[in-house]
């Protein structure tokens, strides 16, 4: 399974930029989910709404936005993708009728997740990624994805085919990337 995250750099703020790269990216890649993450832009509603309009023309599977479970609900996002420091939001997402996707970086954060109920976590970084500290590593990868009873997609410095495959050869059930879809 294959995660695409936006990132304003390289989608930009304006909604025909957002649903021009974002169809490109479809063509290209076939993610099956995508995310839209924006933390620098004034108006997240219109960018929202144009990543999604976007990814139901390009067929995406599934459609999260990031740390806004209210708006995810309000827009008919499929769900919402929570930072590790919202985790306790996991439950009113779910209440939302939302799928959760939760960050974590370590396996208390992931024991944590499942109790609230995340369906998805992530675990970062596994290679090195600008501004994201130490690489976990393909052997803490391991170690989480025989540790979690929650399916863990593998995220950071995911950029080629290689890093893929040794993601998956260590039991991630998909990886997730800004750089890889947009390279």
């Amino acid at each position: 399974m294959s995660y695409l995250i936006s990132e304003p750099k390289y989608f930009g703020n304006k909604s025909w930029r957002i649903k021009k790269t974002l169809l490109h990216i479809k063509h290209k890649h076939s993610p099956h989910f995508a995310c839209f993450r924006d933390k620098m832009s004034a108006n997240l509603y219109r960018g929202a709404k144009a990543f999604l309009y976007a990814a139901r023309l390009a067929k995406i599977e599934k459609v999260f936005l990031n740390g806004d479970y209210r708006l995810a609900k309000r827009l008919g996002f499929n769900g919402v993708h929570l930072p590790s420091k919202k985790l306790q939001m996991i439950k009113r997402a779910k209440r939302a009728g939302l799928i959760v996707i939760a960050s974590t970086h370590n396996i208390q954060e992931i024991f944590q997740a499942q109790r609230y109920g995340a369906d998805f976590v992530t675990f970062s970084p596994i290679f090195y990624s600008p501004g994201k500290g130490e690489p976990k590593g393909l052997g803490n990868l391991r170690k989480i994805v025989k540790s979690a009873q929650v399916p863990v997609i593998a995220l950071g410095g995911i950029i080629s085919q290689r890093q893929i495959h040794k993601v998956r050869m260590k039991g991630a059930r998909g990886f997730a990337s800004i750089r890889y879809f947009v390279q």
